[in-house]
């Protein structure tokens, strides 16, 4: 299986698990509380973090927009949409301070304005978010950047996940297992998909999770995941759509830490007795 690499690491087998904070929209259209995620990911030991790009009229109908919805932005869908998405003074924000915590971001682009937005950044990758996996010219769009892809699986079914690859080619490419329920409930997540994907494929593959919890993200690593992506928030009783399926900072820094003490437990696979046991061996053994 070939492994790839992103930005100055190596992902897929041998390496250690590639862990993607994903802030998307919970920072609520504030770029203070978008640069407060940052520091919680990077404290916590991720690898990365993840924002998500719209180009709103474009991803938006007008009668979509229009429709009534409270938020705090305002009374309709357009206001609310409009009051999450960063534009360019932001990122150019959110691109300094990650230079200056030496911290990658990159992005899940919505459409291809979007993606030629993103593009002007030194982003490591582009994510394919698993809303926009059957939309062959944001695909094909994405692809033409010549950036490695990650690309999500979520709410897809095997044939559609084969047609994407199929668009996108096999080459800097890490398919994420997903479902897509917010959050996910522990009956959905079926996790076995994960090495399942691994022989199909012959890819690196990862998992999008959105449960409350830490144990079944920690399993996926066991089962052969390279990349672990979940949402972080400061406080999950914060208004907004995705933060009772995000991580808190408590969260977050328990599954890195679970993680790597995963990945330090599940050894090199050959059988030996280890120095520590001798003296254990000679005590307790009458034979052999």
């Amino acid at each position: 299986m070939k492994n790839i690499t992103i930005g100055n690491r190596q992902v897929g087998d041998g390496n250690p698990c590639y862990i993607v904070a994903e802030i998307g929209i919970n920072h609520n259209g504030d770029i203070d509380i978008a640069k407060k995620l940052i520091d919680l990911a990077k404290v916590a030991g991720c690898d990365a973090v993840k924002f998500q790009k719209r180009t709103v009229d474009v991803v938006y109908s007008p009668e979509e927009l229009a429709k009534p919805r409270e938020s705090p932005y305002g009374d309709t869908n357009g206001d609310l949409k409009y009051g999450l998405e960063f534009e360019l003074e932001e990122y150019r924000e959110i691109d300094r301070y990650c230079k200056e915590k030496k911290f990658p971001w990159f992005a899940s682009c919505w459409d291809e304005g979007a993606v030629d937005f993103i593009n002007q950044f030194d982003v490591p990758c582009y994510k394919i978010a698993s809303a926009s996996l059957t939309d062959d010219e944001l695909i094909r769009h994405t692809r033409s950047k010549g950036r490695p892809i990650i690309a999500s699986t979520g709410m897809s079914t095997l044939e559609q996940v084969d047609h994407a690859i199929e668009i996108l080619g096999k080459n800097d490419l890490v398919i994420l297992h997903a479902t897509s329920t917010y959050p996910a409930n522990y009956n959905e997540l079926n996790l076995s998909v994960i090495p399942m994907m691994r022989k199909r494929y012959d890819l690196p593959v990862g998992f999008s999770g959105h449960e409350t919890g830490i144990p079944t993200s920690v399993a996926a690593v066991a089962l052969g995941a390279c990349i672990i992506e979940r949402h972080i928030t400061i406080d999950r009783t914060m208004w907004g759509s995705d933060q009772a399926a995000s991580l808190g900072p408590s969260g977050i820094v328990q599954m890195v830490r679970d993680i790597r003490l995963l990945e330090m437990a599940m050894g090199d696979a050959v059988k030996r007795v280890i120095e520590r046991e001798v003296p254990i061996m000679k005590k307790l053994r009458r034979k052999g």
